[in-house]
């Protein structure tokens, strides 16, 4: 029971974490709006290999994020075009994979203050350590004529201990459709 008592808040602490969501910012450049809502046919960019790591640079993963980002331009209007077919747009991706690591401190008296006749009885709080995979998922628009960069977005998620690109293909989709529900970005009021 005792032992019980002490994993318990762990386990549901990591099965929270699990289930975290995607945490999605977007930012663009103020004078581009109009031009951007002026949009309607885009093509794609070389995706970088700025990084060795695998789990990011393969054509699965390629394959999962250009297939979302088509998926949902496409259902919105958006055509996609050969680059030489003078596109509206230029739309680009890049990802990394971070090590991150998480504290929980969990106290044996589950919040409540000591008491002197039950003191002996939780004994001391103890810390757990956890380390973790972050995504992040960044896509670029690019205005093809100026060649500018006018949209950023960004998708971060946890991604576990063991990151696949078979598990996580729910939180690259995800991901774009939170991104790109700001996109076009509405023009901000004059106040």
């Amino acid at each position: 029971m005792r032992l019980l008592s002490r994993v318990l808040p762990v386990l549901v602490g990591l099965g929270l974490a699990s289930c975290a969501g995607v945490d999605v910012n977007t930012n663009y450049d103020p004078a581009a709006v109009q031009r951007i809502n002026q949009f309607h046919t885009y093509a794609w960019l070389t995706h970088p290999q700025q990084t060795k790591d695998s789990r990011i640079n393969n054509d699965i993963t390629n394959s999962q994020v250009t297939g979302a980002v088509d998926q949902d331009l496409q259902a919105r209007g958006y055509q996609k075009v050969d680059a030489s077919a003078n596109p509206d747009f230029l739309i680009g991706w890049q990802g990394a994979i971070d090590k991150r690591l998480s504290a929980d401190t969990v106290d044996n008296y589950w919040g409540y203050p000591w008491d002197p006749f039950w003191g002996s009885y939780y004994g001391p709080s103890q810390t757990y350590v956890r380390e973790y995979d972050v995504g992040t998922l960044i896509l670029d628009v690019v205005d093809a004529k100026e060649k500018k960069l006018v949209w950023r977005g960004t998708a971060q998620s946890d991604i576990g201990d063991s990151p696949s690109a078979q598990t996580n293909s729910g939180k690259i989709e995800k991901g774009v459709e939170k991104m790109l529900k700001d996109f076009p970005p509405e023009p901000k009021e004059k106040k």
